[in-house]
């Protein structure tokens, strides 16, 4: 479906602007769910494949190719435009201001219609390319024992994929026997059921929100990128079309450079130490720090030319997204569900993700009209730490630690959920109760 779509979407159907959109969003959609099943099986395959010790830095790490992809789509965008840019007739690339006053666009060649079609096209060659191998892998261990009750096949696969004899891994077949995994077995209640909910739906209603707050976030700071390298940009008026998606694609890698890839790979390298939950409040803490911030320092309205530390700022809010909420929203829910509803879980949760894309992304083009229809970049700024200070108490209050535990001990963790639904204050009950209860205990002996 992702090769099918990315190759759709340079297909367009038709060279009329409505027919174009008509087709593109069509192909749009169906790469995008391509995509958003990938989201989960790639996390779940990750999880269920790593062992609890590197389990979070495995996961981290498949998702941190999100931000070479960023950098190679920024790539490839400059490469395609410089060399349409230099066997285009140069007679056709006049500069906005050689033509009439009302114009304030670059003119747009019809050889560039085949330019954005062509870098659309591309994304189907890394797909293409690891599609063998997804055919080729097997089923995860977990869901052959535990959904299909099949140990065996399990540990055959389990030796399929580390390249290695059934008889070294007898040890792996002999923990499939374990009380974690026995009750894992034990579980039949499905997932339209009140014992799933009583079970895990605090987890599946964190999670969701989490990757919500972050979304709206995240994408309403991609479309603000225009604004905080406007001062450095030039003018519309004074390039063609080419030269003006080049130097948009240019300050987006030098983003995902200096600030998104460092913090996945910081996030890769601290999130079996740290632990998810302290990662993701820090993040969302840190970024709420740097919006208020951005907010406070920035100089008039989305027309404006912003400093050097309004830029700094900005790069920091996409590290701590990283080294943060958007690496750990991705990882949580591939750990706290039973196997059987583990993707099904994080699928929910990062749709629920693209739907703060949407907010996010409808809110900033309403908020970035020209006033009195809009909002000023401040309030818009201040509102974006607004939902992630949100972001750091549903993350605080609701999400649980799933660091150094197997994923059958995350699945069997009650913490009391049946009574209690915020997280924090459980701990607080339980460990006050045993106090009393030891010292009770002691006063009878």
């Amino acid at each position: 479906m992702m090769v099918v779509g990315s190759i759709g979407c340079g297909l367009s159907l038709s060279s009329l602007t409505s027919m174009v959109f008509v087709s593109l969003g069509f192909f749009r959609f169906l790469l995008g769910m391509g995509i958003g099943g990938d989201y989960p099986l790639s996390a779940t395959i990750m999880a269920e494949f790593a062992n609890k010790r590197t389990r979070g830095a495995f996961i981290a790490g498949v998702f941190s190719m999100q931000g070479f992809g960023i950098l190679l789509s920024s790539l490839v965008s400059m490469i395609v435009c410089s060399i349409f840019e230099a066997s285009a007739n140069k007679h056709n690339l006049e500069k906005s201001s050689e033509l009439a006053p009302l114009v304030n666009i670059a003119p747009v060649p019809p050889e560039s219609d085949l330019a954005w079609r062509l870098i659309l096209m591309i994304g189907a060659i890394p797909a293409s390319m690891t599609y063998y191998w997804r055919m080729k892998m097997p089923e995860t261990a977990r869901f052959t024992a535990l959904v299909e009750n099949n140990a065996l096949q399990a540990a055959k696969d389990i030796g399929k994929v580390m390249n290695v004899p059934l008889s070294t891994i007898q040890e792996d077949v002999e923990m499939i026997n374990t009380p974690n995994t026995r009750a894992a077995l034990s579980n039949t209640y499905p997932f339209f059921s009140r014992e799933f909910l009583r079970r895990h739906g605090r987890d599946l209603i964190a999670a969701s929100i989490n990757w919500l707050l972050i979304d709206i976030v995240f994408y309403s700071l991609n479309l603000f990128q225009y604004h905080a390298f406007r001062g450095l940009m030039k003018s519309k008026i004074n390039i063609n079309l080419y030269q003006d998606a080049m130097q948009i694609a240019k300050y987006q890698a030098l983003i995902a450079i200096c600030a998104t890839i460092p913090g996945y790979i910081v996030t890769v390298y601290m999130i079996d130490h740290v632990g998810r939950v302290k990662i993701q409040a820090a993040g969302f803490f840190f970024m709420a720090i740097s919006l208020f911030t951005i907010a406070k320092v920035n100089k008039g309205d989305w027309g404006s030319n912003q400093g050097p530390g309004f830029i700094i700022l900005y790069g920091l809010t996409f590290f701590f997204s990283n080294f943060g909420p958007n690496t750990t929203t991705f990882i949580v829910p591939a750990e706290l569900f039973p196997a059987r509803f583990r993707a099904t879980c994080h699928g929910i949760s990062g749709a629920v993700g693209k739907l703060g894309a949407i907010i996010g992304l409808i809110g900033f083009i309403l908020a970035s009209r020209e006033e009195p229809k809009g909002i000023e970049a401040t309030h818009t700024l201040m509102a974006m730490g607004g939902v992630c200070v949100l972001g750091f108490f549903v993350t605080y209050f609701f999400t649980r630690e799933t660091m150094g535990r197997s994923l059958e001990e995350n699945e069997n963790v009650d913490e009391l959920t049946g009574v209690w639904f915020v997280r924090f204050w459980p701990h607080k009950v339980w460990d006050k109760r045993n106090e009393v209860n030891t010292g009770e205990r002691m006063s009878l002996y």
